[in-house]
Formats: C-alpha cells, structure tokens, sequence
C-alpha cells in the first residue's frame, strides 16, 4: 500500500472535477465516494441530484474561520493511496476504513482530538482512492500537519498486516525523491522509460563514480550530453548546480532543470564535495592520489582485490567506515556498467540503479576511508571500455564475482541496522550481479574446464590428492561439480607458477564459508586465479605451460576472516 501527499493547492473545485472526471486517459470507471467527514456528504458521482459545486462550498465552508493572510495559503490536502498490482480488490467498505484511519493518521480529522477538517474520499478505480481535505478545523484552526506523510506511511504499514496485502518496507527518509505523477505521465507521453528526474539521476550518479574535481565531475556531465548551469556567489565561489535534457521542455519550451540535491541527497554539490576532500592522500594532505593510467583487465583485477578487503570493513568495521565503503561500492558498480561489455552492461547498470537506494543512511559515512573503492572506479573509467571477451571479459567476471559478496555483505549490514529498503535493495543488486557474472564467466570457464579434462591422467590425480589435502571438508562436493576440471587447470597453472597449489586452495576456502555456494569450485577459481596473479583468460594457453608468477604488487595470496557471503 503506497499513500502519497501531493503537492497543496488552492482550487477545491479543480480537484474535485479531476477525481470526478475521465481521467487523462479515460483511466476513471465509476467514480464515488467512500467515506467523509460526516458520513453523510453529497456524491456527485451516484446521486444525479449532487452538484460539484454544492460538495465544494460544504467542504470549504470552514474556510470563513480563517484570517485572510490564512485564507491565502494553499488549503487543499490530498492524498492517494494505491494496492499493488498483486494485492486483492478491496470492498467500498474497507477503502473507507483505509480513508478514515489515513485522515486520522495525518492529523487531518481525528475523532479522538474533536474539531477536525471537512474531507471526502474517491474510488474511480479497482486498486486505489485518493482524499481530499480542505485545511481549515471546525474551531477555526488549521490542522497540526507536521510529519504527516511520515504518519500515513507507518499508517500503511499496519494496514497492510491487518488486511493481508503485499508488506513493503519502511523508509527512513534517506531515499531519492520520486517522481510526479505528471513526470511519470510525460515520461509515458514521450515513449520513455524512466522520468526525465531518474535518467539524470542515474547520468549525474555515473559521473560522479571515480571524479577527483569539480572540473571532471562538470565535463563529465557536458560529455554526457546534459545541460548544466552552476549557481555561484557574489564572491565568485560555486554554491550548487542543475542539470537538464536536452530534450525535456516545459510548455514554453524551455528545458527542465533540477537541482542535484532533488535528485539525490548525495548528488548535492556540498555531499559530493565530502568524496574529494577525502581523497587526499592521509601523508601528504597537501597532494592528491595522481591519475594512474591503467587497461581494462587490470582495472578489474584491482577491483577485485579492494572489494575483497572493502567486504572485509562491512562485515567487521565499525558503522561510520562500513557506511563509507557501501557508499563508494555504489561508486564501483556505476563505473564497471560504464565501461563493461554490452553482454553485461544491462544487468550491471541495472545492478547499478537498484544499489543506489542501498548507498544511503543515516549511519554517517566517515570518507576517506573508501578510498581505495574511489580509486577503484577512478581506473575502471579510465582504462576505458573493457572488451567482450579475453582478459577483460574474464577479468569483468573476476569482478563482478567479488562484488557479488561486497553487496550481498551490505545487505545484511543494513538488515541488522534495521534498514529494509536499503536491504531489500541491495539483495536486488545482487540478483543482478548474479546474471551478470553467469554472461561474463560462462566463456573463460568453459576454456578452464576443456583445459582441465585434457590433463593427464597422473596430473589430475595429483591435483585430486591436493584438494583432499588442503580442503577435505569440501572436496567430494568439488569433485562432484562441473567446475572441478577448471579449478584442476587453475591448480595446475599455479603449481606452473612455482606457487604451492594446496596453500592457495586452503587460505582461499579459509576466507569464506563455502558450504552451500552455488558452485564452490567456481569461486575457487576466481580466488587462486587473482590471488596468485594468474591470467583470467587461458585460451591459448597449454595446461602445464608457466601460466604467470606471484605479484609483488599486493596481489599475492593472502589471509583474511571468514565470511559468510556467497555466490
């Protein structure tokens, strides 16, 4: 159940023809009231007697109480409130009882408080009422309105348990602000398929992944194709900006802009102006961390590397650092769909989008913590677009392996925090991490997995008697599983490199529980693959061939805690 309290006006007469009219689209069937103030106003839409007119003049008859500076200001409250499409038809009788306990929730008319406002409450559809109330008490008062949407939600929440309907989470006033109903009618109008609002959300979201300065987080947005205008002092200092598309117009045909903080509350220039100052390096405050050119697979192998120890800060750090590193994973997301192959790009910008309600809390963020996360996405956009296949195709899969626990460990961050729609987010995000990584790792493995049924009957024994060894709790399930053969290869490839593969095999299995994984020998893979610096991609390479050597460069196999996260 969804109450939304639009926009007050001034016209009661204006919104009673709306409700009682066809509709924009002839969407309005039957309309009629459900319940008022008294029980016993005229309905224009069942009684051909009933004139707009007479329901308007009895609603706004309070109004005479005012002063005249009252009388001015906007007196028309409305709201909606709208089932989901799974919910079931409710009755006349119960959306009334809906109406009566919204007023009440809201403050409008409490019959508990005595002198309440004039309302009426209108069905013209299976799934939804809106209410309409006049601002002005019996006693001559106006209404005490403060946090009445905040009321109505909680309202709705109780609601919903009591009438057996579809449960949605309760917010905590950190998410972006929706759009319109007459935002979402133009977006329909003009054949898109997200408002004008979450399209620069997203575009403005993007450019700020990885920016070090306000002069590439501006040319971002012009190389975007956005029309951007800044709001500066007398003193010639920036104070905020605004951004449009270039093909949203308003009647006069001019273009729409909006403010970053009406996009986001992260996206005003003072909130993203905390990410750069944090970005100074803690020796030298004085310097900025210098750009690093870099190609796309090693982008993505770093990535992997800080997402592992990132992971690490959310599930063990304190709130401040774990809300930090969830912020600037949303960062890491948004850059690696930028920059991705096509295959993967619509699941991760979709992965991207449903995160962007999981970046936020109250819990504030201690910045400069994440930096490694920022230098992360910094590399993935510029070591540009990532090819669809060989490294870099198998890198991407690398990745999104790692950020595929980084989020699912946010998820249940916020779920402990009692966050529900930054949780419910964020396990969207990894339902889609989940189809990306199954596009991006199906063609690298496939090559592991030739790889490993081509050794040798005495190699692929000895690799059997080293997964025995070094992790015989988990080794007749990897055995079992399809990716034995490509984890096989990658043992091998190891051992090529002059590494011990029974060393790799338990410090990677020690670092997370792998008990009901989807498949334990794939994630092992990726884990020996970055941690001992092999190459992603093995097409081309023979089995017992060096396949590469351990880094000195922090990719060498390391030990951490483990966690509970798994693909």
């Amino acid at each position: 159940m969804v109450p939304k309290i639009h926009k007050r006006g001034k016209r009661t007469i204006g919104l009673l023809y709306y409700l009682y009219g066809p509709g924009k689209a002839e969407e309005h069937i039957d309309p009629h009231l459900v319940a008022s103030w008294d029980h016993a106003a005229p309905d224009p839409g069942r009684d051909a007697e009933a004139t707009y007119k007479e329901l308007q003049q009895l609603l706004d008859q309070p109004l005479a109480l005012l002063t005249d500076a009252q009388r001015e200001r906007p007196h028309v409250w409305h709201l909606s409130v709208r089932n989901g499409p799974s919910d079931r038809i409710l009755s006349d009788a119960q959306w009334g009882d809906i109406a009566r306990r919204m007023v009440a929730a809201a403050g409008i008319d409490d019959p508990d408080q005595g002198a309440g406002c004039r309302w009426v409450a209108v069905r013209h559809a299976d799934d939804h009422i809106h209410i309409l109330a006049t601002l002005a008490r019996e006693d001559g008062y106006r209404p005490d309105l403060d946090r009445d949407a905040v009321r109505v939600q909680a309202e709705a929440r109780l609601l919903e348990q009591e009438l057996g309907l579809r449960r949605l989470k309760p917010g905590d006033g950190t998410a972006a602000q929706r759009p319109t109903s007459a935002e979402q009618h133009k977006a329909a109008r003009q054949g898109r398929e997200r408002t004008a609002r979450e399209e620069l959300r997203e575009t403005v979201r993007r450019a700020v992944a990885g920016a070090q300065s306000e002069e590439e987080f501006f040319g971002r947005l012009a190389a975007a194709g956005l029309l951007v205008q800044t709001r500066v002092a007398p003193s010639g200092d920036l104070l905020g900006y605004k951004v449009a598309l270039p093909d949203d117009r308003n009647k006069d045909g001019k273009a729409v802009y909006f403010p970053g903080a009406r996009l986001a509350p992260d996206l005003s220039l003072p909130r993203i102006r905390e990410r750069w100052s944090a970005d100074t390096i803690p020796q030298n405050n004085d310097s900025v961390q210098p750009l690093r050119p870099t190609a796309p697979a090693t982008a993505r192998r770093s990535t992997a590397a800080v997402a592992w120890q990132a992971l690490l800060v959310v599930e063990h750090g304190e709130d401040g650092l774990a809300a930090a590193h969830i912020a600037a994973a949303g960062e890491v997301l948004d850059a690696l769909a930028k920059t991705s192959a096509s295959y993967t790009r619509r699941e991760l910008h979709e992965a991207a989008w449903a995160f962007e309600r999981a970046s936020r809390s109250h819990v504030r963020a201690v910045r400069g913590t994440d930096r490694a996360l920022r230098q992360a996405a910094r590399d993935l956009v510029r070591g540009g677009p990532a090819l669809g296949r060989g490294e870099d195709g198998a890198s991407t899969a690398m990745a999104i392996d790692m950020l595929f626990f980084l989020i699912t460990a946010a998820a249940h961050w916020h779920a402990r925090k009692g966050h529900a729609q930054q949780a419910e987010a964020a396990h969207q995000a990894a339902e889609h991490l989940r189809t990306a990584y199954r596009a991006a790792a199906s063609h690298p493995l496939a090559v592991l997995h030739q790889r490993g049924r081509r050794l040798t009957r005495p190699l692929l024994q000895r690799q059997t008697i080293v997964l025995r060894e070094a992790v015989p709790h988990l080794a007749e399930q990897v055995l079992a599983e399809e990716g034995w053969y490509a984890l096989a290869a990658t043992l091998t490839d190891a051992e090529a490199a002059g590494l011990d593969p029974a060393v790799l095999l338990a410090e990677a299995a020690d670092r997370r529980e792998l008990g009901t994984a989807e498949s334990v020998s794939d994630v092992l893979v990726w884990r020996l693959r970055r941690a001992a610096d092999l190459p992603a991609d093995t097409t081309g390479v023979p089995v017992t061939a060096h396949a590469g050597t351990a880094s000195s460069s922090g990719m060498a196999p390391e030990r951490g805690r483990r966690s509970r996260y798994r693909r």
